[in-house]
């Protein structure tokens, strides 16, 4: 991990200090999922078979989910098997209690307003794969996606060796009602779901993380006249974590390398007044790469890692505020008033036992997470990506009355006489 004591730093320092990996901003990257996008617009499915068998090692199939979650379910050891079905509870749970009340507000007598919320008609969800398919990740969209209401559910995973479904994605689909799933992953997975391609509809909104390619896929569409919508720019995981000297090297460490070992472009740092902890927690990380399968991964993320050393944990606090992390972790005696500090994170784990993993897998809340900054002004995933409100509006023939001629002169300041008329015509129709 790169060190930096941060009131040393000039402000273009401090910038660089906190800057993501360059890759997630490769002007090569964003040339090949344009390319892949523009080919998918131009040729249909005959464009997406083409990439997937590139990239994918296999053309796209839609994959029933029944008999391989079945073979999962009798191949699974029980506390495995109980584990998953843990957390889909706990998901359910927390997803279905946070569904928001409809209201309706009289801003004048007989002029009322009410906010109704209604489910998305169809959502694309994208569930990581290659070596480790994230099934996790399915839980974590389809649940709060069933609680918000929404019934079509098109869900793209990358294949296994020989296009295959994973079987635990398999089964995680069946738990939230998925009954197929498409073997086809990368931008060309987006691509298909967002432009619509062979017997993939273009859906109204696409959902999931991924590695840099998915994510600038999803913002490309987005950018699109008339293209999907997204959940939120979910790129390689980061954590940051602020920590004072009551704080376990150890389990920082192993926080930390939990991140790490995601992706080679996820990003880890670590934010202390204490030096002491830091060195201690730099050794140890180097000492958690031994025998760790994902080594490499791992290794390759750790060389864009950072420990910051600042003066008290207000301070750390802004340093987490301007770097806006996906996961900010408090490993501090006290983490209530730096809660109360956090302004841009995706997701905080507050204290010495509140585990990021955990957050990962079973607490509820869903691990779907702003990445790249954007935690400054989106949030994670949860029943509210899945709804949108409308408003409705109505009015008793005395409020009409009331309200026609203010409403035709603001218009006429506008200079909109049409909207004018539209208002004073009502005086006309509700009159006795």
């Amino acid at each position: 991990m790169k060190r930096f004591v941060w009131n040393r730093l000039s402000a273009d320092e401090k910038r660089l200090a906190l800057a993501r990996p360059a890759r997630r901003d490769d002007p090569a990257l964003r040339m090949s999922v344009g390319a892949i996008i523009d080919d998918v617009r131009a040729r249909g499915w005959e464009a997406v078979v083409e990439h997937a068998e590139r990239l994918d090692g296999a053309a796209p199939r839609l994959v029933p989910v029944a008999p391989i979650a079945a073979e999962a379910r009798r191949r699974l050891a029980p506390s495995d098997l109980a584990a998953i079905e843990l957390a889909w509870r706990n998901i359910t749970a927390f997803h279905a209690a946070s569904l928001p009340a409809e209201h309706a507000v009289e801003t004048l007598p007989g002029l009322t307003v009410r906010k109704v919320w209604r489910a998305l008609d169809r959502v694309g969800l994208y569930i990581p794969g290659g070596a480790t398919p994230l099934f996790s990740t399915l839980l974590m969209l389809a649940v709060p996606a069933r609680a918000a209401g929404v019934e079509e559910l098109v869900v793209c995973t990358p294949p296994r060796r020989g296009g295959a479904l994973d079987p635990l994605v398999a089964l995680a689909a069946e738990m939230c009602g998925v009954g197929a799933v498409w073997t086809l992953g990368g931008a060309q997975a987006i691509a298909a779901m967002g432009l619509g391609a062979g017997d993939i509809a273009p859906v109204a909104k696409i959902c999931g993380p991924g590695n840099a390619y998915v994510a600038q896929a999803k913002m490309c569409l987005a950018a699109l006249p008339g293209g999907p919508a997204i959940d939120l720019p979910a790129g390689p995981s980061e954590l940051l974590v602020v920590a004072d000297d009551t704080a376990d090297a150890r389990l920082v460490a192993a926080d930390l390398m939990s991140q790490a070992e995601h992706d080679p472009f996820a990003q880890v740092l670590l934010v202390t007044p204490s030096a002491r902890l830091g060195a201690d927690v730099e050794t140890r990380l180097g000492d958690l790469l031994t025998g760790l399968p994902r080594r490499a991964m791992a290794e390759a993320s750790l060389g864009a890692a950072r420990t910051i050393i600042v003066e008290t944990l207000e301070s750390a606090m802004a340093v987490a505020n301007l770097y806006a992390p996906e996961h900010l972790s408090l490993a501090v005696a006290d983490p209530g008033p730096l809660v109360s500090l956090a302004r841009n994170a995706g997701a905080v784990f507050a204290g010495h036992l509140a585990a990021e993993t955990f957050g990962d897998y079973l607490a509820g809340s869903s691990h779907v997470l702003p990445t790249d900054g954007a935690a400054r002004a989106w949030s994670g995933v949860s029943v509210f990506t899945f709804l949108k409100a409308i408003s409705v509006q109505t009015v008793t023939a005395a409020a009409a009355r009331h309200v026609a001629a203010p409403a035709a002169a603001l218009a006429r300041l506008e200079g909109l006489e049409a909207h004018a008329r539209a208002a004073e015509a009502r005086t006309t129709a509700c009159s006795p």
